[in-house]
């Protein structure tokens, strides 16, 4: 089993930046991508990012050239750095990890950000 733990959520005004932070339990062995969602009031959760444990980036395109997903394989842990934020990104933002080994998937509980005008 493998807990992640989101953070650095907040409130912050349009155009402003945040950078949200997801700590897994322990290491992932084998191929892995982790990457993040969001679920605004009233909308289904879609996906905003991921990163694969070999590096490559995907990114949804209402974020692209906004949003910046990395990784720490060291800490174990997956960055979204989000600058020229909107008042649209406003949601709650979840960690994703899927293990292509096992075949497991995991979510964190989220975080919330709020963009204000």
């Amino acid at each position: 089993q493998v807990q992640l733990v989101e953070s650095g959520g907040g409130l912050v005004q349009a155009g402003g930046s945040l950078r949200l932070s997801c700590a897994a339990s322990r290491s992932i062995f084998g191929a892995n991508a982790m990457g993040w969602y969001r679920q605004a009031p009233g909308k289904e959760r879609e996906w905003v990012a991921r990163i694969f444990s070999g590096g490559t980036t995907n990114t949804a395109d209402s974020v692209k050239g906004r949003f910046t997903i990395s990784r720490d394989n060291a800490k174990n842990t997956v960055y979204l750095q989000m600058n020229s934020l909107k008042l649209e990104d406003t949601a709650v933002y979840y960690c994703n990890l899927v293990s292509y080994l096992s075949g497991s998937e995991y979510w964190g509980r989220g975080t919330q950000v709020t963009v204000s005008s």
